[in-house]
């Protein structure tokens, strides 16, 4: 029996793998999919990919890396940096690539998880799921995408073809089109940009290090980005000041007034997830590029119309359409006790306790899901309070024998608690976003608070909640800069 089993070999997986070996834990497999380490950064490799993280906070706070090229690391200058902490912290006896999970049942009367892969069975005393949430993409479905004879194909899905003298389509205006654009329009004949609704977009600043140059300090870092929590709460100064930053920046760059309203967002900066560049509104404005300002509504043949009913004779169709955040297809490989599915479970939208157990799977810890996210901050900040909450709970489960599920109520308590502080926060303030559950409307990726409150309150293992005990008092959150 393996002590512990971890699925997924991306930030939060290899983080996990890092510290279980530091704790001294050798007793684990991490089960990846791919035939690479790296998650989100192995499997994104269009033109363009990076950070929008500054570098030094993008990287585990126990391995920091002082020699980063750019202020915002570049996609393949993180994948290895992933690739080098895998072999740095003697992961690679313990990773078992190309080996996709594709069934997980708790055996309560051995307590224990029975784990089936492509390639076998396996028994594990704990099973960590760091899946991830940007790891499958989402597709939108579009009448008569069969009968397109061109390329087309998802951002995350890079087919590295040439798109030299190629008409276009790209399908979305979020943070993957943003990067993508100014990329693809150099080289293609021409290009179409489907927006069903423009982005906020904030200047990036972006630069290379020179040579020898001091790297930022991150503890600095952190403490910028943790004030900029004050500008995700609706009607504050802090978000009306980073609006007018937004404004300007877009009527600096765009001179039109035609394009400039087309690309002005209806909603509140931050509802749905800002992107920064500063070379997104010039490649709109080149001669080869149009700006459809509808969505993609259907492809007849090898023309694409657009929801406006413009029609675009294309070559090749690249979707920037996000992925499966909300409802995770790893929960449907998940069976907890009394038979019910993970996907099951969170039929009504993502719930937890401590944005990383699950009443009704014991043994069980999820990583980087359920209100794990951050609007504000890099997300290695979550992910590595929830990697301390794990092993104190294997210290714990080592200590008591028995294994570990937390109370129903400890989880509807955390959950309303979610609620209450995402009540007034940006996300919730009207639009609809890959942040919130499509059926509820509950905000379920974020955690609405700064990372101190929630590495305070949830960095280190508790055992009140698994045993029916609630904390007494709800988190006291400041919502002042």
């Amino acid at each position: 029996m393996i002590d512990v089993a971890v699925v997924g070999a991306g930030i939060a997986g290899l983080g996990m793998g890092a510290r279980l070996k530091r704790a001294g834990r050798h007793d684990f497999l991490i089960f990846e999919r791919a035939d690479d380490v790296g998650g989100t950064w192995r499997d994104n490799s269009y033109p363009g990919v990076a950070c929008d993280i500054p570098s030094q906070l993008y990287s585990y706070s126990f391995r920091p890396k002082a020699d980063w090229s750019r202020r915002f690391a570049p996609g393949h200058e993180i994948l290895d940096y992933l690739r080098d902490t895998a072999r740095a912290e003697g992961l690679e006896p313990h990773l078992r690539l190309r080996e996709p999970l594709t069934a997980a049942r708790w055996d309560q009367h051995n307590g224990c998880w029975r784990l089936t892969t492509s390639r076998g069975d396996y028994s594990a005393r704990v099973l960590v799921m760091a899946a991830g949430r940007l790891s499958e993409p989402k597709l939108p479905a579009v009448a008569g995408l069969k009968t397109f004879p061109g390329r087309a194909f998802h951002s995350a899905h890079w087919d590295g073809a040439p798109l030299d003298g190629l008409r276009v389509g790209l399908v979305g205006t979020g943070a993957s089109a943003v990067q993508l654009l100014p990329e693809v329009a150099r080289r293609a004949a021409s290009v179409t940009v489907f927006q069903r609704s423009p982005a906020w977009v904030l200047p990036r600043e972006d630069r290379a290090f020179a040579p020898g140059e001091p790297q930022p300090d991150r503890a600095e870092l952190a403490a910028e980005a943790e004030r900029l929590f004050a500008a995700r709460i609706a009607g504050s100064p802090e978000l009306a000041a980073l609006r007018a930053r937004a404004l300007a920046h877009l009527d600096a760059q765009v001179a039109h007034p035609r394009l400039r309203a087309a690309l002005t967002p209806d909603y509140e900066l931050g509802c749905k997830r800002a992107v920064f560049s500063d070379h997104y509104f010039p490649a709109l404005q080149r001669p080869n590029v149009t700006l459809e300002p509808s969505a993609l509504a259907a492809v007849d043949g090898a023309v694409a119309v657009a929801a406006s009913g413009a029609r675009y004779e294309l070559d090749a169709l690249i979707f920037a359409t996000g992925f499966e955040t909300s409802r995770p297809p790893f929960a449907r490989l998940v069976t907890g006790r009394g038979g019910e599915t993970l996907a099951e479970h969170w039929a009504d939208g993502m719930v937890s306790h401590a944005s990383t157990v699950v009443s009704g799977f014991p043994n069980l810890f999820v990583l980087d899901a359920p209100n794990a996210a951050l609007g504000h901050h890099s997300a290695f900040e979550i992910i590595e309070a929830q990697l301390g909450y794990v092993l104190g709970a294997l210290d714990h489960l080592d200590r008591v024998g028995a294994p570990l599920e937390v109370s129903a109520a400890a989880e509807a308590a955390y959950s309303a608690e979610i609620d209450r502080l995402a009540a007034d926060t940006v996300w919730l303030s009207g639009c609809s976003s890959w942040y919130r559950d499509g059926a509820s409307g509950r905000l379920t990726l974020l955690w609405p608070a700064r990372v101190a409150e929630f590495r305070e309150r949830y960095g280190a293992f508790d055992p009140a909640p698994f045993e029916g005990r609630e904390r007494p008092t709800p988190l006291a959150v400041s919502r002042a800069g």
